[in-house]
């Protein structure tokens, strides 16, 4: 899982452990305290708002245990997935798109990060160079077809190349 949506997942349900054992408990005890519970807004309000967090929270876990399950070394290296970027040219639109396929908790499709559960990513995953993926969507049926693709196992090697051949040119330097 990617540490900075491990992080943006624990900060929320920090928040909201909090709102949930510490400011809700206030508010109802509050609102008990004003007597009659049949017609008092505040005291309904914030049970609502009790089972709503504690609903959220319950969502936020389970996310957190199914990203923790998510195991690199199933993802295959010669195959779209998780962390893939791939050129597609777009028939309908005749144009060339690059997308980059990842959680939903980062999907932005303006940058071009696609969840891998949005129709565009589930219709890639699984998919190789030179394969056609017909994606359906609201405005009617796409076909993509794969013109590159680099897997998330690339990108690490790619990341872990350049980083050696820096430490090389900083040792190089520094003996200079």
């Amino acid at each position: 899982m990617p540490e900075h949506i491990k992080k943006q997942l624990l900060a929320e349900i920090a928040i909201l452990e909090h709102e949930l054992q510490h400011e809700l408990p206030a508010e109802i005890k509050k609102a008990v305290a004003m007597g009659d519970l049949s017609e008092n807004a505040e005291y309904h309000m914030a049970k609502q708002r009790q089972h709503f967090v504690d609903a959220r929270l319950g969502q936020l876990k389970r996310r957190m245990a199914e990203l923790s399950l998510v195991n690199l070394t199933n993802i295959p290296r010669d195959k779209t997935g998780f962390g893939s970027t791939v050129v597609v040219f777009d028939s309908t639109k005749d144009e060339e798109i690059v997308y980059r396929l990842v959680t939903s908790e980062e999907s932005d499709v303006s940058k071009g990060l696609i969840s891998t559960t949005s129709p565009i990513g589930r219709g890639l995953v699984g998919k190789r160079v030179g394969d056609i993926a017909t994606i359906v969507t609201p405005n009617g049926k796409r076909e993509l077809e794969v013109l590159k693709l680099t897997t998330i196992h690339d990108e690490a090697a790619t990341a872990l190349a350049e980083a050696g051949a820096e430490k090389n040119l900083d040792q190089n330097l520094e003996q200079k």
